[in-house]
């Protein structure tokens, strides 16, 4: 009995690592074609949105439509007029100071990875699963929190991740 629960839990880790490493080998393939430098942002017309309560602003496609503001003016998002699921979305937030969170250890500090033409770091995370890849800039500066994200179907994302990953670069915030 003893041997068959080691072999069943041994099946159990043997497959949990089969399924992260398919996960990590899918998610690898699918930046592999996103690597490419074909992408021409010089072709693309571009607007800027800029955001007068948060003080930042990204470039977006001037085809691309922008969906109704919410009334606390935080932040935007456009679509794509080609495809509507194809999404970019810029927003900012107030941040609880340190003093007020009582649980410290819920409090996540991620190194940043990333830094925009401006110079300023933060996190990008890419998130690919089986129905939408998207691609997450979040910056901090004092007490406000900024975020970013394209979003696509999956299979779509490799199609979009260098315009993505283009638009993350160009994010401004302004300096109070």
């Amino acid at each position: 009995m003893a041997t068959a629960n080691k072999i069943c839990s041994l099946g159990r880790r043997i497959y949990r690592f089969a399924a992260s490493l398919s996960g990590a080998i899918a998610l690898f393939i699918i930046l592999w074609g996103c690597t490419g430098s074909d992408f021409n942002a010089g072709a693309i017309a571009w607007k800027t949105y800029s955001n007068s309560r948060y003080g930042f602003e990204f470039p977006y496609p001037s085809n691309w439509t922008s969906l109704a503001a919410p009334a606390n003016d935080d932040g935007i998002a456009f679509i794509s007029r080609q495809d509507n699921s194809v999404e970019i979305r810029g927003w900012a937030s107030q941040q609880l100071a340190n003093s007020i969170v009582t649980n410290q250890e819920s409090v996540k500090k991620i190194k940043p990875n990333f830094q925009t033409a401006q110079g300023v770091s933060g996190v990008m995370v890419v998130e690919v699963d089986q129905r939408v890849g998207s691609m997450t800039l979040t910056l901090t500066q004092g007490q406000v929190k900024y975020c970013w994200r394209g979003q696509s179907k999956s299979q779509k994302f490799p199609d979009y991740y260098r315009l993505f990953y283009y638009i993350a670069q160009q994010y401004r915030i302004s300096k109070s």
